[in-house]
C-alpha cells in the first residue's frame, strides 16, 4: 500500500505541516522525535528571542496557540511583548500541540529515501519499508550546524562538548564548563546568550566577534518606532514585508536572496539579554580567525587578525562556535545520493517552486531549507503561519484532496 504523504520531522514545521494535511483529509505519516532539536540542542535555561505572538506553531483550527497551552497547563499566559518564553516552556508546548493535532506521530527515524517509480521508497530504523507518493522534508536544523574550518581542523573527529572545540548546539548544560576559560566565537543571539549562561554557571568567558561593532541588542517593546508597521520581529517596513509577503521574496535574484537570508534579522541580541551580558563577559570585536591549535597544556590557542592589521592570540580551555547554521543538502544523508544529485539548488538549499516543491516531483521542503526561496521568516517558528497552510494546500491539490 502506498501512503500519499510522508512528513519527515517533528519540530514546529513538521508538526504544523502534518496538522494542516490531516485537517484537509490527506492521509499522512509523520516521523520523528517531537521537538528533539529544542530539547537536545540548547540549554533548557535558554529563552526564545521571539515574542509570545511570534512563537505560535500554526494550526489549522483555533485553540492551539502558546497562550492556549499556558491556560490549559494552568500557567500564566504569555501574551505581551514583555513576556519571555523559556525554551523549556516552548518544548512542552510543542509536545502538547503534537498530542492534540498529530497524535499518530511515529517516533522512529527515517533511514533512507529513494526514488521508486512515480513516488518514493522510505526505510525506517524499525526495519519497515514503504512507499509514499510525496515526501515533505521538515527535518529542522538537523545536520546544518556550522563550525568554521579553522576550528574544525583542531577536531578531526568533529566538534564535541567534551573536546577542545564544540558548536553551541552541543551544549545543554553550561555548568559542565564551570571554572574553565571559554572563548565563544560569534555575535548573534546564540553566541550572546551562550556566553551569558556560561558566565552565570561560573565559567570565565570571552566573546570573540568578527565585526568591529558586532555586539548589539534590540530595543525593548516601549522603545520600538511607532510610525512603522508591526511584524513578529519588531517595527520596520522591511520586517513587515519579509513576514507577510514572503511569496514575493522568491522573485528576487538568487544572490540577493541568499544575502538577505544571512543578514536580515542577523547578529543582534534580544533586549532582555543586555543586563545579563554586559559587564559579565569580556568582548573582543573586529577579530578574524586565522588559525587554531591545541598546545602542550591542552589549551586551545586562537590566532586572529585584529583591528589595525595587528595579530592577536587567545588561549582557552574550550572554544564554543556559536556560528549558526548553514543549509547543505549533502548533510541530509537520509536522502539517497541519486536523489540528492537530482535536487536543483540555490546555494546549498533546494530550489523551490511557489508550492514548496523541489525539482524532484513530489518532494517538498519547509523550514530553514526553504528560507533561501521564501526569505528569513522561514528561519523562525512564526514562519509556520505563512508556510504550512500554503504547503498543505499545494500537496492536497496535487493529490486530489
Amino acid at each position: 500500500m502506498t501512503t500519499p504523504v510522508a512528513v519527515i520531522g517533528a519540530g514546529p514545521y513538521g508538526l504544523s505541516t502534518a496538522a494542516h494535511l490531516r485537517e484537509r483529509g490527506v492521509p499522512v505519516r509523520t516521523f520523528g522525535d517531537p521537538m528533539v532539536s529544542w530539547r537536545e540542542n540548547m540549554p533548557s535555561a535558554m529563552v526564545l528571542k521571539s515574542t509570545p505572538a511570534a512563537s505560535d506553531i500554526c494550526a489549522a483550527r483555533p485553540g492551539h496557540t502558546l497562550r492556549d497551552f499556558c491556560l490549559d497547563a494552568g500557567e500564566r499566559p504569555l501574551v505581551t511583548d514583555w513576556d519571555l518564553v523559556p525554551a523549556e516552556t516552548f518544548v512542552r508546548y510543542g509536545h502538547w500541540f503534537q498530542e492534540r493535532l498529530v497524535p499518530d506521530l511515529e517516533q522512529v527515524r527515517v533511514v533512507s529515501v529513494d526514488r521508486a517509480g512515480g513516488g518514493f521508497e522510505l526505510k525506517l530504523d524499525s526495519g519497515e519499508q514503504f512507499r509514499a507518493r510525496a515526501v515533505v522534508v521538515a527535518s529542522g536544523l538537523h545536520g546544518f550546524a556550522h563550525t568554521p574550518d579553522v576550528l574544525r581542523r583542531v577536531t578531526p573527529d568533529g566538534p564535541s562538548a567534551a573536546g577542545p572545540v564544540s558548536h553551541s548546539s552541543q551544549h545543554t548544560d553550561p555548568g559542565r564548563l564551570a571554572g574553565r576559560e571559554v572563548v565563544v566565537v560569534g555575535a548573534g543571539q546564540s553566541a550572546l546568550e551562550s556566553a551569558a549562561l556560561l558566565a552565570e554557571a561560573g565559567a570565565t568567558v570571552r566573546l570573540l566577534a568578527r565585526g568591529r561593532r558586532a555586539v548589539g541588542f534590540g530595543a525593548p517593546p516601549d522603545r520600538q518606532p511607532r510610525l512603522r508597521p508591526e511584524s513578529p520581529f519588531g517595527r520596520a517596513w522591511s520586517l513587515y514585508a519579509f513576514s507577510h509577503h514572503a511569496g514575493y521574496f522568491r522573485g528576487l535574484p538568487a544572490p540577493l536572496r541568499l544575502y538577505l537570508v544571512r543578514r536580515v534579522l542577523g547578529p543582534l541580541g534580544a533586549w532582555w539579554l543586555r543586563e545579563r551580558f554586559e559587564g559579565k563577559v569580556a568582548v573582543s570585536e573586529g577579530h578574524t580567525l586565522r588559525s587554531a591549535r591545541v598546545d602542550e597544556d591542552g589549551k586551545v590557542v586562537l590566532s586572529t587578525a585584529a583591528p589595525g592589521g595587528r595579530a592577536a592570540e587567545f588561549r582557552a580551555d574550550h572554544v564554543m562556535a556559536a556560528t549558526g547554521y548553514r543549509v547543505d543538502l549533502e548533510a541530509l544523508e537520509f536522502l539517497g545520493p541519486e536523489l540528492r544529485a537530482e535536487l536543483a539548488r540555490t546555494g546549498g538549499s533546494p530550489r523551490l517552486g511557489a508550492d514548496f516543491g523541489s525539482s524532484v516531483p513530489g518532494m517538498y521542503f519547509t523550514g530553514l531549507p526553504a528560507a533561501a526561496t521564501f526569505g528569513p521568516v522561514l528561519r523562525f517558528v512564526c514562519g509556520t503561519e505563512w508556510a504550512s497552510p500554503r504547503l498543505a494546500a499545494a500537496v492536497a491539490k496535487a493529490y486530489g484532496r
